[in-house]
């Protein structure tokens, strides 16, 4: 089977494109993000897997789509994406491959709604499984995951002792529990706001003080919610 991929070109998905290339499949890939690349990794996939892999940390926006189109050249079956752009690509600039696609995956929920969006319009040429869906992607990708590396980033930026400060987490979404449940893990005092209310309840149930979200910012070290993700509750934190 023939597999185009676009993703995170890091330790993660060379372990994927290890597991697919032992089941038997060829597998390309290149760079969903130029800025996540791990050139160490991108070379250690050509030189000890043989996986054709088309990457470079910074990539330029015409290196990313030569990129992308030296992925299709393989002709892939299934499509792999994290953020839809390669299967943009087939539906406007390579649609004689789209014959040839069984079905596809995408990763991001912005690439999910743009999908739904070709679906709805009837354009969408092949089937597309929802990955960010799943279950298991919300439990250890946004909830351990997003969890961990939002404090991460915060503490790398900010230098902030987070035992002791007071930490308020806007939305008990998959993500927010992620980010609540690790600033209590390294001593912060964590206040949740929500709105909708068996998820406040269940913040409570987990032993976290819920209180509206006027409140806390007076007296906390405050978290709000991104704009782009404030729907799936997934905080952002900033010291305040």
């Amino acid at each position: 089977m023939r597999i185009g991929a676009c993703l995170h070109v890091t330790t993660e998905t060379a372990n994927l494109v290890a597991t697919l290339q032992a089941g038997g499949a060829s597998v390309a890939l290149c760079a969903s993000n130029p800025l996540s690349t791990q050139d160490d990794v991108a070379a250690s996939l050509v030189r000890d897997y043989g996986a054709a892999t088309f990457a470079v940390k910074g990539e330029d926006q015409k290196t990313y789509y030569q990129h992308i189109t030296a992925v299709l050249d393989s002709r892939p079956r299934v499509t792999m994406d994290d953020g839809a752009d390669l299967v943009s690509t087939v539906h406007s600039s390579r649609r004689e491959l789209a014959q040839e696609v069984l079905a596809g995956t995408e990763e991001t929920t912005t690439g999910v709604i743009r999908l739904r969006s070709m679906a709805r319009a009837g354009v969408l040429l092949y089937p597309i499984v929802a990955v960010n869906n799943a279950q298991t992607k919300h439990f250890f990708d946004n909830r351990y995951g997003t969890g961990q590396s939002t404090l991460d980033g915060v503490i790398r930026a900010t230098n902030l002792l987070l035992a002791g400060s007071t930490v308020v987490v806007a939305g008990y979404g998959w993500c927010g529990r992620g980010v609540a449940m690790r600033a209590r893990g390294m001593g912060g005092n964590v206040v949740v706001t929500e709105i909708e209310p068996t998820k406040a309840l269940e913040a409570v149930m987990d032993g976290f003080r819920v209180l509206p979200m006027s409140r806390p910012p007076r007296w906390g070290t405050s978290s709000s919610p991104s704009r782009a993700t404030s729907t799936s509750s997934a905080p952002s934190t900033s010291s305040g």
